[in-house]
């Protein structure tokens, strides 16, 4: 795999929520294929390239832990910004004493994985953009720990630190050791932007390892 590379990616914490977890917060055993995809694309990302996550390393043993935290219940109405431009008299703000509410969260601490992706060429990329090119600025910025943003852990108070992975072997938390995590979040679909659709598959942790390489998907 020419364009391929080996993130390693740790944190304090990490919430990777559960869609059908409707108030408060229940995070994924482990990270989603989704949330790997973004923190990639927040170290490096171009129209003319898709990252493709290939597996997932779990690198220390699942801990979950609770909290509780403040939380804004609602957010500024679009249609106020757009009647403040057109001169109207409306809040742009929020008050926190009517719209904070407190809520628990049970998140995943203390994490490490290292991440296994690709990308593929799309069409959106030029005439001078090509795999060895994009295969170096990766590499370079992954070297020196550069990103468009910091990138988190599901939410962006959980931040992610990460390197490149260089070594050839990966140990894992659980050698020699199936674990069935359900089904899962895989990605979303967007090709209709109208309607996108969360797509989700059935997690299966081998020897420590998530491998989505060619997994069923169901909508």
């Amino acid at each position: 795999m020419s364009h391929g590379v080996r993130v390693r990616v740790w944190g304090d914490r990490a919430l990777f929520s559960r869609p059908e977890m409707k108030v408060e917060r229940c995070s994924y055993d482990v990270i989603t294929p989704s949330a790997a995809r973004g923190i990639l694309e927040a170290i490096y990302w171009h129209p003319g390239l898709r990252w493709v996550i290939d597996k997932i390393y779990v690198r220390k043993p699942i801990q979950f832990t609770s909290i509780r935290r403040n939380e804004v219940k609602s957010k500024v109405q679009a249609g106020n910004v757009l009647s403040v431009i057109n001169g109207a008299n409306k809040p742009l703000y929020l008050s926190t004493k009517e719209e904070i509410v407190q809520r628990a969260a049970i998140l995943l601490q203390d994490v490490e994985y290292v991440i296994e992706a690709h990308f593929d060429m799309t069409d959106q990329a030029n005439q001078t953009d090509n795999c060895g090119k994009f295969k170096d600025i990766i590499m370079r910025r992954l070297r020196r720990g550069q990103c468009y943003h910091m990138p988190y852990f599901g939410c962006r108070e959980f931040p992610v630190n990460f390197e490149l992975f260089e070594e050839e072997a990966v140990e894992t938390a659980y050698p020699d050791t199936v674990k069935d995590l359900g089904y899962m979040l895989y990605d979303f679909d967007y090709s209709n932007p109208e309607d996108i659709t969360p797509m989700f598959f059935r997690a299966v942790m081998e020897n420590g390892i998530l491998d989505v390489r060619d997994c069923e998907v169901v909508r």
